[in-house]
Parts: structure tokens; C-alpha cells; sequence
């Protein structure tokens, strides 16, 4: 399997969430996982429920089986000082520099640069190795940003070419290519059953492909559960109004003729019911956009309104088994089945185990 996993997604479907599933998922009979992230909002503490992570490696989680994940925070300017300290021996010179603000002038006139920084931190810890010249980490889980400017990120090497023909930076930003364009790479890519990210997903991919970046797979979050079947929606909207009625009088939800509260109640929950139906028509609609993109999908469920750290674990073992390929399908491609228990919409492969393009 790849070694680093670059997660994006639109803001709102939880590409973070599955970041750290992600890694948790990886770590799993004694692996090594480091988390990284490069947007500096803090949401990796937030969901391991620790203090703000600082610009260095910190262990945060144990996983199943006795793996560990750690998490990393980058800081483009102190990735810079780094830079400037390992190219250039600026040492002290650099923090002047920090102080006199031209660290930050240079990350922001440069965005190239500064994602060079931000994505080199991360492939420096995929090739790392330690003093029996093994790997640091087993894999590294990059959580990146949002898909629209994704690619412009990972491609880094087209961003700098204005800025820096030859020299370290050139150097430096062709070694991170090497790395994000060869099989030791997946970017993968979070969406919601809604029309909007579904959207985004599919220009996201076409950029991705455009870029010959490795793509890896299509993860659907946050997926509700089908409470009733076709059949059973127009049945309740048609001739069975009575019988509804009566089963709800039969649970003690008062009389079932005309003007009693079981009566009074079939309405209401025939518009909420209708509401279900037109949802699970969009999300069929959607569903068939992705199969369409030749790329594994799968779904993740809807857990809670607010997800705390014993639902981020639960959302690692749906990650583990399909990594495992053990989860079960139980339903057909088109999403007619039972969503939200983690299946795939394409095909049942789980996040692919051969790493490289898909």
C-alpha cells in the first residue's frame, strides 16, 4: 500500500475526520502512522482531544493492536527556518530574519514556496529512516486542503518553475515531486451524497488526472441510513392512511378517527416521509455520478451529531476492514441496498493495496 495517503476534500464533508481515521486505520498490529497537518487550524487536536499540536512530532493515539499514531502541525515559516538552516547554515541569521519579518513576507509573495515547505516536511517523513535504515514511519496521512486547489498544492514543482530555474528551491521541489507523482502516493478524495461536493469531486479528479497525480479513491462520509423502502413510502401515501393510522393508535399515540391524534399525526409523518424519499432519490442520483468515475467509492457512516474520539475509532475499523478487505458489501453498486455501513459504491476493494495510479 502507498506510504503517504494525501487526503482532501470540500470543506464540510469531514476530510480531516477521515484523515484521522485514516491514520488510526494504518496503525493498526504495532504500524507507525504520522498525521500531518498543513492548513494551522488545529482540527487534528480537536478530534484526538489533546492541546494544540505543536511544530514537532507528537505521539497521540495508540491503536488497535498496539500501533501508534503521531501527528505533526506544519508551520510554514518554521519549515522555512528549517530550510534555511539545513541548505544555508543561516542558524541565528535565519531567526533575525524571522524577527525582521521576512520569513513571512516570503511565504506569502511565494505560495509556491511555501507549499514546497509544507508538502517537502511531509515526503521528507515518507522517506525518513532511522538508524537500521528502516522506514520512521510506515505511512504518512497528509490532510490537505480542499479539493479546489488541491492540485495547484500537491504540484508543486509547475508552481515554482517562475520562481526558481535552478538552485535548492528548484532541487527541492523537484524531490518532492518524485515522490507525490510515484507509487509511494494516493490522493483521495471525501465527498458528501450532495450535489455540490459530488461536483467538486469530479473537477477535482479531472485536475488530478490532468496533473498525472496518483489518485486513489472516492471516500463518501457522513452517510445516512434508508428508514423505508420505496414500496412502503407509497403504500403510506396511499390507500394505507387508515392502517397507519390505526398501527400508531395501536402504540398509544391516541385515537385513530377522523379528528384523534393518531389521525392528526399521519400527515406530518407523511411529509417527513416524503422528504426521506426525495432525499433518497438525490443521493441515488449522486451515487450514479460517482460509479461513473472509475474509481473505487465507499461510504462511511453518519455518527452523531457531534463526533467525539470513541467515534473516531469507530470510524477507523470501517477504514480497517476495507483495508483488510473483510468489510461486507450486502447490496447491489447503484445504491438501492442498505447504505452507511461503510460499502463501496463502485467496486469492493477497499483503498487500494498496489499502490500508484488508479
Amino acid at each position: 500500500m502507498s506510504r503517504l495517503q494525501v487526503v482532501s476534500g470540500k470543506g464540510g464533508t469531514g476530510k480531516t475526520t477521515v484523515a484521522a481515521a485514516l491514520a488510526l486505520a494504518l496503525a493498526t498490529e504495532g504500524k507507525r502512522t504520522l498525521l500531518v497537518e498543513v492548513e494551522g487550524r488545529q482540527g487534528i487536536a480537536q478530534l484526538f482531544e489533546t492541546e494544540a499540536l505543536p511544530y514537532e512530532e507528537r505521539k497521540i493515539a495508540v491503536a488497535p493492536g498496539g500501533g501508534e499514531v503521531y501527528a505533526l502541525a506544519i508551520d510554514a515559516e518554521r519549515a522555512l527556518l528549517d530550510y534555511l538552516q539545513m541548505f544555508y547554515k543561516l542558524g541565528g541569521a535565519g531567526r533575525a530574519l524571522k524577527k525582521l519579518g521576512a520569513i513571512d513576507f516570503a511565504t506569502t509573495i511565494a505560495p509556491g514556496v511555501r507549499d514546497v515547505l509544507l508538502t517537502g516536511k511531509a515526503c521528507e517523513a515518507v522517506r525518513r529512516r532511522d538508524k537500521k535504515n528502516q522506514y520512521a514511519y510506515d505511512h504518512v496521512v497528509m490532510d490537505a486542503p480542499p479539493t479546489g486547489r488541491i492540485t495547484r498544492f500537491l504540484n508543486v514543482n509547475d508552481e515554482v518553475a517562475g520562481l526558481a530555474k535552478f538552485g535548492p528551491i528548484h532541487n527541492q521541489a523537484q524531490a518532492v515531486m518524485r515522490v507525490l507523482k510515484s507509487p509511494e502516493t494516493q490522493v483521495h478524495l471525501v465527498t458528501l451524497l450532495e450535489e455540490m461536493p459530488v461536483q467538486e469531486t469530479v473537477d477535482g479528479i479531472r485536475e488530478l488526472r490532468a496533473a498525472e497525480l496518483p489518485l486513489g479513491n472516492v471516500i463518501v462520509n457522513m452517510v445516512r441510513p434508508h428508514l423505508l423502502d420505496e414500496e412502503a413510502l407509497r403504500s403510506a401515501a396511499g390507500e394505507q392512511r387508515t392502517a397507519v393510522a390505526r398501527a400508531l393508535s395501536e402504540a398509544g399515540l391516541g385515537s385513530a378517527r377522523r379528528g384523534g391524534l393518531a389521525e392528526r399525526l399521519v400527515d406530518p409523518l407523511l411529509e417527513q416521509a416524503a422528504e426521506h424519499a426525495q432525499r433518497v432519490e438525490l443521493e441515488r442520483e449522486q451515487r450514479a455520478v460517482l460509479a461513473g468515475l472509475d474509481l473505487t467509492a465507499y461510504e462511511l457512516p453518519l455518527i452523531g451529531a457531534g463526533l467525539d474520539l470513541a467515534g473516531l475509532y469507530r470510524l477507523s475499523k470501517e477504514l480497517r476492514a476495507h483495508l483488510a478487505g473483510t468489510h461486507p458489501s450486502g447490496s447491489d453498486p447503484s445504491g438501492s441496498g442498505p447504505p452507511g455501513s461503510g460499502r463501496p459504491v463502485n467496486r469492493l476493494s477497499g483503498i487500494h493495496q498496489s499502490g500508484g495510479t488508479s
